[in-house]
């Protein structure tokens, strides 16, 4: 263990610049999927078109990811296989999300090519940037770098939503740019009076900076065609999924599914809901996903080390109770802090918003290993391409059902919707009877 230990010790410094690629994922996808809709409400009356529109990037990374996986194992350059696609996609994806509140400013047409651009360059940049870690670091240390390059996503994620959402309102007048908030010209569907521009222009920075020390200080080792992996079809995964006679595998890749179109169709309306709900500014607004992202952070590990304790399915199932409370509770926490101050009524929205990722975390930390423990060496990629396949899916379809009820219903009906969706996973994670270690 000692030994393991020191040897992992010379990796940290190249998982640190690694991580810095998943530092700028995680800067930009809250920061995307709290004001993307509220961009996007300046101009479309209807929920559902918006919801639509914001399951464009996990359609994008269905279809794109598995192509510039491949394409890059494929490539063989002086820079390595990777960095050539990382050192054009990245500084692309920095780009269009600069220019998102610019193009909301000018039209919907620009908004929408601006958000169609970002997620063709963005995800076209995540495979790549995945598949740089395990090219560099031995296997035996994989583990222990992933919990690395996972924290970082998760320090990036609270600095997107603590630190630079709150920027949003902040005015200043920088040289060839001007003032750094823009009014916005009079609509019926108006979700929001100003365009703040800050927060956007600081993450492309800090991604290009990211890309920077990426090129030069991440250098990958040569590596001979025969030591690509093989990649499996999506279509042929699911088949040899459901020959199976187990079914637990197929059961949790449900349950997944549930759980996170419970997630996803909530994910994007919280800086909506802050704005139209809570009466909140922008920049405010972006701190309730924050809340969910720091108590994300905070109890990932403590959760693997209660599933430890009492196993992974049943530490999955209470948190799903909970998550399945907690949204209950959101959808009633209008009526019911009616009459309270605006300032304890948003306490208990951010209070709830908090347990609600306490839970999530669980669930999300969990649910991958199950996925695992059931997989051998030759079927690891196939339960982990699944995994992906099935959660992105939900990112699609979720936003286009729940905007869709809002619609119909109103904004608070999406914590209803998701209330559902975790208590049907609750179900059908009941007959889930493999994934945890004593069954290998």
């Amino acid at each position: 263990m000692k030994t393991a230990k020191q040897g992992m010790r010379r990796y940290y410094g190249i998982t640190f610049l690694i991580g810095l690629g998943f530092f700028t994922m995680g800067l930009m996808d809250p920061l995307y999927d709290t004001y993307v809709p509220i961009f996007l409400k300046n101009y479309i009356a209807r929920d559902g078109l918006v919801g639509g529109l914001m399951g464009l990037d996990n359609l994008f990374a269905i279809l794109l990811i598995p192509v510039f996986s491949a394409l890059s194992d494929r490539t063989r350059t002086p820079i390595g296989r990777r960095m050539p696609y990382i050192i054009v996609t990245l500084p692309l994806t920095a780009v269009f999300f600069a220019l998102l509140p610019t193009a909301a400013l000018k039209s919907l047409a620009f908004l929408v090519i601006v958000i169609f651009l970002l997620n063709l360059f963005k995800q076209a940049a995540r495979g790549p940037v995945v598949a740089l870690m395990p090219d560099i670091i031995p296997g035996e240390y994989r583990s222990e770098a992933n919990g690395v390059i996972n924290t970082m996503g998760g320090i990036a994620a609270i600095v997107g939503t603590v630190g630079l959402a709150k920027l949003y309102d902040v005015n200043l007048s920088l040289p060839f740019f001007g003032s750094t908030i823009r009014p916005l010209e009079q609509t019926s569907t108006q979700a929001v009076a100003y365009i703040g521009t800050l927060p956007f222009l600081l993450s492309a920075v800090l991604v290009l900076l990211a890309v920077i020390l990426l090129f030069l200080f991440v250098k990958e080792k040569p590596t001979p065609e025969a030591a690509e992996e093989k990649k499996t079809p999506i279509f042929k995964s699911l088949k040899f999924i459901l020959a199976s006679e187990d079914r637990s595998a197929l059961l949790i890749l449900i349950s997944l599914l549930l759980w996170f179109i419970g997630y996803q169709g909530v994910l994007p309306w919280i800086g909506l809901y802050g704005v139209s709900v809570l009466e909140l500014s922008p920049g405010t607004a972006g701190l309730s996903a924050g809340m969910v992202g720091i108590s994300y952070a905070l109890f990932a590990i403590p959760s693997g080390v209660v599933a430890h304790r009492i196993g992974r399915k049943k530490t999955i199932r209470i948190s799903l109770v909970m998550v399945a409370l907690i949204t209950g509770l959101l959808y009633l926490h209008q009526p019911l802090t009616a009459g309270l101050s605006s300032g304890l009524r948003l306490a208990t929205f951010w209070g709830l918003l908090f347990v609600f990722g306490t839970f999530w975390g669980s669930i999300v930390t969990n649910s991958f290993p199950m996925l695992w423990q059931m997989a051998d060496y030759h079927t690891m990629g196939i339960y982990t391409g699944l995994y992906y396949f099935f959660s992105q899916t939900a990112g699609v379809v979720a936003p286009v059902l729940t905007g869709g009820l809002r619609d119909l219903f109103g904004a608070r009906v999406v914590f209803l919707f998701s209330c559902i969706a975790m208590l049907a996973a609750f179900l059908t994670m009941g007959r889930v009877t493999g994934g945890e270690p004593e069954k290998r």
